[in-house]
């Protein structure tokens, strides 16, 4: 599942007329680098969340056919956050842990390895802390256990696998993710991994301008 119902505030004007998924960056939209990374992964379908000018995202990526994998979309109208909008999307994405993708960010990182099989409900990718993220968001112990009570932090890259009956409980709505991992943090159900690699999280149009210069340079 790719998230791209936010409203890009920060992005703004650039999102005024433009849904966030699709500024370009080395002249390719941010989702649809991972929408072909996914693919080449070996991932074999995908669910999109829509909110703010979901119709234009829709039809720019349409049902998947030219990328070589099927999309289904889950339309929100209002962004219900990322907990309530995979809590929609749940029979979309069906019975089996899925992938989850911010749909903001741009990486280096190799998909691939996290389709394989995993004991714990959440596993997320942790990255270096930016430097609009100095305080990073949760700890990795030697052994890949996620914890929130200690130092020192990484940063949740907006990428993870998880298993769909984490958000079976969730009322309908409204609903953010974080209370959630911390929950299973707590009952040490949560892995996570280290990505030493390229991240990029595009909330400024300036840090969208330093990623089309690098992608264009190479």
């Amino acid at each position: 599942m790719i998230l791209a119902a936010g409203y890009g505030t920060r992005m703004r004007p650039l999102t005024d007329h433009t849904p966030k998924p699709l500024l370009k960056a080395g002249g390719k939209a941010l989702i649809e680098y991972h929408i072909e990374k996914l693919r080449d992964a070996g991932i074999d379908s995908l669910v999109i969340n829509s909110g703010w000018l979901g119709d234009k995202l829709a039809d720019a990526l349409g049902d998947g056919s030219r990328y070589g994998i099927p999309i289904a979309w889950s339309h929100e109208g209002t962004p219900l956050e990322t907990a309530g909008g995979i809590k929609r999307a749940l029979p979309l994405l069906g019975d089996e842990p899925f992938l989850l993708v911010n749909g903001d960010i741009w990486t280096d990182f190799d998909f691939q390895p996290l389709l394989a099989e995993r004991p714990d409900p959440v596993h997320l990718l942790l990255v270096d802390n930016p430097e609009h993220h100095p305080t990073g968001d949760f700890h990795l112990t030697e052994g890949g256990r996620l914890r929130d009570n200690a130092e020192p932090r990484h940063t949740y890259a907006g990428i993870g696998r998880f298993d769909p009956a984490l958000f079976a409980a969730l009322p309908e709505g409204e609903a953010k993710l974080a209370p959630l991992l911390r929950a299973a943090m707590a009952e040490d159900t949560a892995s996570g991994e280290h990505h030493q690699g390229q991240w990029w999280d595009i909330g400024t149009p300036e840090r969208l301008d330093e990623l089309d210069r690098l992608l264009t340079q190479r």
